[in-house]
């Protein structure tokens, strides 16, 4: 899916410091400019004085308490720009269709199409998750239907190692999926099988609309299975792409 707004949380926070540098520089100029006018009517009053003129009333100087109020105000002003700025970025990936939102990954048919053509899960570098064709059975307390992860025999997993954070390609000739960091494996399922990561792959809710179109909800990150849960029953189908530790 194509973002419709495509703004990075970078762009948001360089646009928040413009807005407050802004603000600064229009009080900093109203400050200026009546600064201005009172040397402007202190040069007429001296000039009137000269003249033998009625000198013109002075400017009514800015006593302590309005001075500290128009602070008051100004620093509301900034705060409320700070904190407006960091809720957009907060809120920014629900905003603009990214990770963190939900996220149409395309029509059912080309996934499924895409994953048998190439023997490789689905990938979407916009929602960070692989697609993966599912066709396993509930097993013990593992039920993927009733977390709502699974539909059209499909389900998607996060790509996210559970153990430490990085990234867990997908090994073509094995089809497990196998992390380079802690030498995890799992199988298409994203179910754990050796070495030492805490539980399987997480994964999120799908659905699939009336038009076909895959709807992958990164909103909510869904604890993928314990150690041990195999619905699948899948063995590799050939070495690792990552040795066994």
């Amino acid at each position: 899916m194509t973002p419709v707004l495509a703004l990075s949380s970078g762009t948001v926070a360089a646009i928040v410091v413009i807005v407050v540098i802004d603000l600064f520089a229009i009080f900093f100029g109203l400050s200026f400019a009546r600064s201005r006018k009172a040397q402007r009517q202190a040069d007429a009053a001296t000039s009137a004085a000269i003249l033998g003129e009625p000198a013109p009333p002075a400017p009514k100087p800015v006593s302590r308490r309005e001075f500290f109020r128009r602070s008051l105000v100004v620093s509301l002003l900034v705060f409320s720009a700070e904190f407006g700025g960091a809720t957009i970025a907060f809120l920014w990936p629900n905003l603009r269709g990214g990770f963190g939102s939900l996220i149409n990954a395309g029509k059912l048919d080309d996934i499924l199409a895409y994953i048998n053509d190439n023997d490789l899960p689905f990938y979407s570098g916009t929602g960070r998750f692989y697609i993966v064709k599912y066709n396993g059975k509930p097993e013990g307390d593992v039920d993927y239907a009733a977390e709502g992860v699974t539909a059209e025999g499909i389900m998607p997993l996060y790509q996210r190692c559970v153990h430490l954070g990085c990234r867990v390609p997908f090994c073509q000739q094995s089809q497990w999926f196998a992390c380079p960091c802690p030498c995890s494996k799992h199988h298409p399922a994203g179910e754990y099988q050796p070495a030492p990561a805490p539980h399987g792959l997480d994964r999120f809710k799908v659905s699939v609309s009336e038009t076909g179109d895959v709807l992958v909800d990164t909103a909510e990150v869904i604890l993928g299975p314990p150690r041990g849960a195999d619905t699948i029953k899948d063995p590799p189908s050939g070495p690792f792409c990552v040795a066994v530790q």
